[in-house]
């Protein structure tokens, strides 16, 4: 997978990924980060890039020309090769709420690219031009595009495979499945006077995944009941398509024994 990020502030986007799992992904050779600053493309001898708005207002707006030429030259490749275009995503509060559903759709991509914008916004005339999704990750207002952008980007490439050290652990962590993730524990077995629950050191696998599904059901009644509702929702839908198979009646030997002594 590779991750392309349009914005004022390469060095921002370079710190925040460098480090832990993408960094150790990025040498393995999983994804790539590549940060283009769209300064690089303005045609203002001052290298500026923002201008005031028409019509009055607070502020300064991004200009549409360095950040549709920083995208052009970016996709030069792609068009002059028939490949297929990459998704741009412009990280905006107007946006589609991200969600977990989201970043798997996304991580099915080959390549991404990330359009931050910052001051206060882009000229709407390059949005129009090449953003094809427009993403949120909540109703409050940011500086710039570029934290929102490395958010999505973490949570794409925990579902990249071989990322995760377990593969297992994308699936089987908060909001997969629309539940939360169960309590965990490590050691010491005891710590504050507060125990490890037995079931956990029993070493019973299918207790433990019991255990584990209980506990996410009802922590995430407790604290998301939005999502407990559509997990609910869900595990209807899916029992009446696959309603259990019901158990044979086990015959009685005994009777059995004294049906074949009366014949």
């Amino acid at each position: 997978m590779k991750f392309h990020i349009l914005t004022l502030f390469p060095e921002m986007i370079e710190q925040g990924l460098n480090n832990s799992i993408i960094k150790r992904a990025a040498e393995a050779g999983y994804l790539s980060v590549n940060a283009i600053n769209i300064r690089d493309y303005t045609l203002d001898k001052h290298n500026k890039v923002d201008d005031y708005p028409y019509g009055g207002g607070a502020g300064m707006l991004m200009q549409a020309q360095p950040v549709y030429d920083a995208y052009k030259a970016l996709v030069k490749e792609h068009e002059e090769n028939n490949k297929k275009t990459p998704r741009v995503i412009f990280m905006t509060p107007q946006g589609r709420t991200f969600k977990q559903e989201i970043a798997q759709e996304l991580a099915k991509e080959e390549e991404l690219i990330f359009l931050c914008g910052h001051y206060e916004g882009i000229d709407e005339r390059v949005l129009e031009e090449i953003v094809t999704d427009e993403l949120s990750i909540g109703d409050y207002v940011l500086t710039g595009g570029e934290l929102p952008a490395m958010v999505v980007i973490d949570t794409v490439a925990r579902l990249i495979p071989g990322v995760l050290n377990n593969d297992e652990s994308a699936n089987d962590e908060s909001f997969a499945g629309n539940l939360l993730e169960y309590p965990q524990y490590t050691r010491p077995e005891v710590w504050h006077d507060k125990k490890v629950p037995e079931v956990l050191l029993s070493g019973h696998h299918a207790n433990i995944a019991k255990w584990r599904l209980e506990q996410s059901v009802e922590r995430t009644k407790i604290k998301r009941p939005d999502m407990h509702e559509k997990y609910m929702e869900e595990l209807e839908a899916y029992l009446r398509e696959h309603p259990p198979k019901k158990k044979r009646r086990k015959k009685n030997a005994n009777a059995d024994e004294e049906n074949v002594k009366e014949k």
